[in-house]
């Protein structure tokens, strides 16, 4: 089962030009799902929202959230308290600048969403086009669901992609910098295989072959067929830093 957030309708913020956008999901979950199940009988598992306390099983509308400040005490807020303190404009996707992309470390890069428009509009494509010749992107602040989010628009050949933002405190970055031990004609030969087998990226090349494999065996249980185990291959242990390389650049 694949698990697609559903279509979410918005709009950007530009000074004072509104575009309205329908926000799709890029990313889809391409796992195989499996459930769980009783080992004894291969019955279903459930989870069941349960309190300790009243020993009864409690309804999603009996819920809240609670904050522990202490053990075992709370301060409780409902949805409707959490919705108030959703910052002004949340449904807007609020253009704050425009930046390089090449500014921002990859690592900070969290969801991306298509944004199109129902039916074209001048706006859009003013925007699209705006972009792409000043080759920047729209840094943003917007919601999404209950969360508060910075994010990035940016021109593709697709249309505008969201992309969502963690926050600094959310990346976990060591406190010092790292420290280069470099032996030259080390580097030299691993700047050689680098030159050697550089490329481009070409997604459509690239498989989950873990998932595939899990398909496979799905399909040939199916059909009653004993499952083939992929074979591993055994590689070359090489401790010597130096000829690791030199058997490296050898090796295609």
């Amino acid at each position: 089962m694949v698990m697609i957030m559903p279509n979410v309708h918005s709009n950007i913020s530009f000074g004072l030009v509104n575009i309205p956008i329908i926000m799709n999901s890029l990313i889809k979950n391409n796992d195989t799902a499996f459930n769980q199940l009783h080992k004894k009988c291969l019955h279903r598992i459930k989870y069941i929202k349960y309190c300790e306390h009243c020993k009864k099983e409690v309804a999603d509308e009996d819920i809240i959230k609670g904050y522990e400040y202490e053990k075992d005490a709370y301060l409780t807020f409902p949805k409707e308290e959490l919705d108030d303190l959703k910052p002004e404009n949340d449904k807007e996707i609020e253009i704050i600048s425009f930046i390089n992309i090449s500014e921002i470390d990859p690592v900070y890069f969290e969801k991306s969403y298509l944004l199109k428009t129902e039916k074209t509009t001048k706006a859009y494509d003013l925007f699209c086009e705006a972009l792409r010749q000043e080759k920047k992107v729209a840094l943003a602040k917007t919601v999404l669901g209950s969360k508060f989010y910075f994010c990035i628009l940016r021109f593709t050949n697709y249309g505008i992609v969201l992309t969502t933002l963690y926050f600094q405190e959310e990346v976990n970055f060591p406190d010092t910098n790292l420290k280069k031990d470099v032996n030259p004609k080390e580097l030299d030969l691993a700047i050689k295989l680098i030159k050697e087998r550089s490329g481009k990226f070409e997604p459509n090349k690239y498989q989950d072959e873990y998932q595939n494999n899990i398909k496979e065996a799905i399909d040939a249980k199916l059909k009653g067929q004993k499952v083939s185990t992929p074979k591993k291959k055994q590689k070359e242990q090489v401790s010597d830093l130096f000829e690791a390389l030199e058997k490296s650049l050898k090796k295609k």
